[in-house]
């Protein structure tokens, strides 16, 4: 399936790789199907989850694992079962990334994660139930606290 994109242009997406937000994404309830994108640079963290349903619609997204490696959650059962998870290895979990103008405040959301089924291609953003995680880390903060 071709589409033509605000921020990629036109781009050949397969069937096979369209993820399925039955909730949608928090603020675009509308938008249920999306494809991730890699970054064309090999040895960029950053990734990219486009609508397939308002092609203006993208956000970057990050394993946030890679930058704050003690993060963790435990999902609730309705999303098991809404993402009809079977076990681990079937999940991925990704943050949106904001990147405002001053890119030193580049954030990214650990309140409400993106998380994946691979196996079955469904997706949920997740609300956290916790006060441990917000919806602003700053990555290059949080990437100084594990270098010192």
């Amino acid at each position: 399936m071709v589409i033509n994109t605000r921020h990629f242009g036109e781009i050949d997406i397969i069937e096979e790789h369209i993820l399925d937000f039955k909730e949608g994404i928090i603020g675009y309830e509308d938008s249920n199907r999306f494809a991730v994108i890699d970054s064309e640079d090999p040895e960029s963290p950053f990734k990219w989850i486009q609508s397939i349903d308002n092609t203006e619609l993208a956000f970057a997204l990050i394993d946030p694992f890679t930058v704050r490696t003690d993060y963790d959650f435990e999902l609730k059962e309705d999303y098991v079962s809404l993402l009809e998870i079977e076990e681990p290895s079937q999940v991925a979990v990704y943050a949106i990334v904001v990147v405002p103008e001053d890119i030193k405040r580049i954030s990214m959301n650990l309140k409400a994660p993106i998380v994946i089924n691979r196996n079955k291609r469904l997706a949920a953003q997740v609300v956290l139930d916790t006060d441990k995680y917000s919806v602003r880390h700053y990555i290059l903060d949080e990437l100084q606290k594990t270098e010192v």
